[in-house]
């Protein structure tokens, strides 16, 4: 595999091959080998709108033309049409929206324009090349909870294109909209960036969040048009429209894409099941094979994983492998600094870095271009993650490789062995639930917070969930009824009722012998991952925690290497609150409803870090939590049970199924199985059958279990084709094992499971 490293200095990793050094880099042969060919660009005609110094300034920056898709965005954004822009990663969507936005902040008018995304860091990354444009009048500014506050002010009055976040909008500045009134005032764009980052419980609390920003630019006399981007997006026009709140036909979806495209080649590997019966090899293995070949030949290139452990854990290996210097490769991934984030974008911009293990923190549009080579670790999680991780490699035009090593698990091995399920079927739909009365709660008392609203008014902004929110806070005595409109009346800051990303409040995790903040972690995930004894790692160090206290958001931690992992394992009760629909699925009923599911983390295995055996388990008894959620499940009368199931292992057969339908959902629905939760039984007390609930892992429910409950002949159809087709002969990761399952999944019948599945789809 040395062929590309033994080069001359003077011979570019770009001229070799790099899918033969890739394939020499794999332990077996892979799946599939598909090659993506290279696309012609289709131009456009400069709009004569366009302000004069704005194409100017982009000629000088080399752009000496415009694809069709950005002409017809701009030109419909432009013409007051909200417009959805998905196209794919590096076609330039940028430009679509910045020719109208800076058009007009330029003009007589000084219109401003609201840039909103995710992440910092594709805002800073946003405003460092509108600055570079050196426009007169626009000055460009970030606005975010890193903003000094010595210079807020002067931002608001002096800016024209502000760059925020959704974070930063519902805390600080819809709740301070007052100086912000002669900005709205003048707002004739508002742009959402990554669009399909917002879905689930974020898209709706962002929905939430733009429809009162649309409110409070209306009152100060504004009308924005909204432009929403994504490079992945199921239904473009459908998608952006829940997320708006307005009629698909007020939305203009642009969607094919016109611009060139350099080839690029896609390895679809299963090692986890070797075809000459030998020991399989793990795909963190091949991936850190891939990752080091590339490392050590020049080849720029990312190494995507899941976890923040095994993003660090593929850094060091990484490192310990190359040939040459360590300080080429590094690890990204969420709980680092804000400085150290920022440091490692540089440093792979500019080149310093050659290798980055991340998670799909780095799968946004931060604009690193020149990467050669893309490793993904498992399936990451939708088809629209998939093309956002393919997208960050060949992105200055050249050809490119990207290796997705299966893991096993049941969607991994789906997509792997069914390339036209990735490559020609349509993107997954943008899964959001406007009506979740949990998310409304908040966001209904930070519109009156904002400024008082009647209750037709509250309605006709936040749908049929409104009465039933106004009665609770009217319970809770935080709003009240004066002249026919609702007013905040409590001292409380109705922002602080609000979790925008659907997680608690982050747990910071402190070095017990320095004070130091080495990382923080979502409060609902640290009693699994930051209990007393569990070992944490950061940039490579490894660290034990000594203590959690969940009230204080603190976790202790001190420097240590154990040498094993720790993987905790729980229990969980679920009730059924009620049923909203009902419908029969072959030989079972099916039902889509609320649910009230209890948690507990109840102890932890201790795993040897080198070879995964387990040392040893220790008890826990960290405080439950409760979820009122949404849930879909299926039920079965015992007589259908006689009929369909003799001779199974029923509580066995309604676990696989249950761990193998969690794995498959992802295919239709924007979540991955961590999103997502379930619970099987033979005999369940609320419904006196045997029973199989999904459930969505928010409260109040998160829009999956829906999707789930409106396609189940094909989520089925397709989970009952996944353990059909493995090769295991009772069971495994790649198909009914789950490695979330808190009962160390037992127990289990596959064959069970299949003739379950089975029953409910029709087939014989």
């Amino acid at each position: 595999m040395n062929n590309a490293a033994a080069l001359p200095p003077d011979v570019s990793p770009r001229d070799t091959d790099l899918v033969t050094d890739t394939l020499a880099a794999l332990s077996t042969e892979p799946v599939a080998v598909v090659a993506l060919p290279e696309r012609p660009g289709v131009t456009g005609e400069w709009p004569r709108w366009v302000d004069p110094a704005l194409r100017a300034a982009l000629t000088d920056q080399g752009v000496s033309g415009l694809w069709e898709h950005q002409v017809r965005a701009a030109e419909a954004a432009w013409r007051g049409r909200h417009t959805v822009i998905a196209t794919g990663t590096a076609s330039g969507k940028s430009l679509a929206y910045w020719l109208p936005a800076l058009t007009a902040a330029m003009g007589g008018t000084r219109a401003t324009t609201i840039y909103c995304t995710p992440t910092k860091a594709l805002a800073q990354d946003q405003r460092a090349r509108i600055d570079s444009l050196g426009l007169p009048g626009v000055n460009p500014a970030c606005y975010d909870g890193d903003t000094d506050h010595s210079v807020r002010a002067s931002l608001r009055r002096s800016s024209r294109f502000v760059l925020t976040n959704p974070d930063m909008l519902h805390r600080g500045i819809l709740p301070r909209h007052a100086p912000w009134r002669a900005f709205l005032a003048r707002l004739r764009f508002v742009v959402l960036d990554e669009g399909h980052m917002y879905r689930g419980i974020f898209g709706a609390n962002v929905a939430a969040v733009m429809t009162r920003l649309r409110r409070l630019a209306r009152a100060a006399g504004s009308d924005p048009v909204f432009v929403v981007c994504s490079a992945t997006y199921g239904d473009p026009a459908e998608s952006a429209a829940r997320l708006l709140g307005v009629p698909p036909c007020d939305i203009e979806a642009v969607s094919e894409d016109t611009s060139t495209r350099g080839p690029r080649t896609v390895i679809l590997h299963d090692p986890s099941q070797a075809p000459d019966g030998s020991d399989p090899v793990s795909a963190f293995a091949e991936t850190a094979a891939a990752l080091t070949a590339w490392t050590d030949a020049g080849v720029r290139s990312v190494g995507f994983m899941r976890s923040r452990a095994g993003v660090e854990s593929l850094a060091a290996t990484v490192q310990a492998r190359v040939t040459d210097s360590r300080d080429a490769v590094t690890a990204y991934r969420g709980g680092l600094l804000p400085e150290e984030r920022r440091d490692i974008e540089r440093r792979l911009r500019e080149g310093e870095l050659r290798s980055v293990a991340a998670t799909n923190a780095l799968e946004l549009g931060v604009d690193i271009a020149g990467l050669d080579a893309v490793a993904m670790c498992g399936w990451p999680g939708t088809r629209l993650s998939f093309l956002q991780q393919l997208g960050r490699a060949g992105r200055a035009g050249g050809h490119a490789v990207a290796l997705l090593a299966a893991q096993a698990d049941p969607l991994d091995r789906f997509y792997v062995r069914n390339p036209d399920r990735i490559f020609g079927n349509s993107l997954e739909a943008c899964v959001l639930d406007r009506d979740n009365p949990f998310v409304l709660l908040g966001h209904i008392a930070c519109a009156l917070s904002e400024g008082p609203l009647t209750t037709v008014e509250v309605r006709a902004a936040f749908g049929r969930s409104a009465d039933a929110v106004l009665a609770a806070l009217e319970r809770q005595g935080l709003i009240r009824d004066r002249g026919g409109r609702w007013f905040w009346v409590s001292d409380t800051r109705a922002d602080e009722l609000v979790d925008l990303r659907g997680a608690s409040a982050p747990v910071s995790i402190v070095d017990a012998g320095t004070g130091r903040v080495i990382g923080t972690v979502d409060g609902s995930s640290a009693p699994a991952h930051l209990h007393p004894g569990a070992v944490y790692t950061h940039l490579g160090a490894t660290y034990l925690v000594d203590s959690l206290d969940l009230e204080a958001a603190v976790a202790l931690a001190r420097p240590a290497d154990p040498g094993y992992t720790t993987t905790a394992h729980s229990t969980s009760r679920l009730r059924i609150l009620g049923d909203d629909e009902q419908r029969p699925l072959g030989a079972a009923t099916l039902h889509v409803g609320r649910v009230e599911v209890t948690g507990q983390v109840t102890g932890f295995l201790r795993r040897d870090a080198r070879s995964g055996r387990v040392l040893g388990s220790e008890p826990l008894a960290m405080p439950p939590s409760h979820l009122r959620t949404t849930a879909v499940w299926w039920r079965m009368t015992a007589d259908a049970v006689r009929r369909e199931l003799p001779g199974t292992d029923l509580a066995g057969a309604a676990h696989a199924a249950e761990h193998a339908a969690i794995g498959v959902l992802p295919a239709l629905a924007t979540c991955d199985r961590w999103d997502i939760g379930g619970l099987s039984t033979e005999c369940h007390a609320d419904t006196g059958e045997l029973t199989v609930f999904i459930y969505d892992g928010h409260p109040g429910g998160a829009g999956f279990a829906r999707r789930g409950y409106d396609s189940a002949e094909q989520w089925l159809r397709d989970t009952c084709h996944v353990v059909e087709t493995c090769g295991c002969a009772g069971g495994c990761p790649g198909c009914v094992q789950s490695p979330k399952c808190g009962n160390g999944n037992e127990p289990l019948d596959k064959s069970g499971a299949v003739r379950m599945l089975r029953s409910m789809i029709g087939a014989p």
